[in-house]
Parts: C-alpha cells; structure tokens; sequence
C-alpha cells in the first residue's frame, strides 16, 4: 500500500476503539518484583500489614507498574490489517502524557482499551501514532492509568 493511502487509512480510524484487552490480575508478587527492579520499595506496595490501616485498606501497585503493562495489555490493540500490517517495523518512541486517576488495589485485575488519536508523517516513510491506551480497574470508577503513547511504523 503506498505511503500515502496508509496514512489515509490509519487517519480515517482516529478515535476508534481498537482493542480491548484480556483482564490481568495485579498480585502482590508482581507488585513485589516491580520493588525489586526499582528499587522502590515504599509501604504502600510492599508492607500489606501497614497498608491494611492505609486508605486503601491494602497495597496498591506502583502507577509506573500500571504503566509498564501497557506494552502487555496494548500488545494487540494495532490490527493486524493493511496498512498496519504493512509496516517493517514498529518502535515505541515514548509518552506525550501519563495520569494515575485512581490506585490499582492488591489483586485488582486490569486490562486496557485503545485508540488512536493522531496520525502524521515523519518524513516519506514513517507514521507517528498517537495511541490513547486507557487501564481500566475492574469495579472502579475511574481508570488506573490514561496514557497517549507515541508509536512510529516505519514503512
């Protein structure tokens, strides 16, 4: 598909639900392993004891560990359909924005919704996208993280 009539395309889909995700469920394992890796090991992710007397009444996940399973939860949400499918390759070129609304509790499940919401060129052979990736918290009244990530398909 030329360059052009793929940016048509893509364009022609800005702020459409592209995807959906599976729930994944946020144990305290995986709350602890992100700990681990950062470094961050503050008690309202890691001691359930204290955190029981908190506000939450539990741990919560870290808002940068909500994040981080965008890439997981997201991983679908690009149809795999002309034109993008057509790309040679896909690079995640980083965040225009990132918000915690609402805490995802111990053992809260998550999943993500996806949509695009800009599209442009870079140069002859490259499409930015602009994907507004929102995770949901089961039961809760707002999402646990909105994000706009900014993708390049490389054509």
């Amino acid at each position: 598909m030329p360059f052009q009539a793929a940016l048509e395309r893509i364009r022609s889909r800005l702020g459409e639900e592209l995807h959906v995700s599976d729930w994944l469920s946020v144990e305290q394992a995986r709350i602890d392993a992100f700990a681990d890796a950062t470094l961050d090991h503050q008690w309202i992710h890691v001691d359930p004891e204290r955190a029981a007397a908190s506000p939450f009444g539990t741990t919560i996940a870290h808002g940068f560990l909500t994040l981080a399973l965008i890439p997981h939860l997201a991983r679908d949400s690009l149809p795999q359909e002309p034109p993008f499918d057509d790309a040679k390759m896909r690079i995640n070129y980083g965040l225009n924005k990132a918000r915690f609304p609402h805490p995802v509790p111990c053992g809260a499940r998550v999943r993500s919704r996806t949509a695009i919401v800009e599209a442009a060129p870079v140069g002859d052979s490259v499409i930015q996208l602009v994907r507004r990736v929102t995770v949901e918290v089961e039961d809760a009244p707002k999402p646990g993280c909105v994000a706009d990530q900014v993708v390049r398909l490389v054509y």
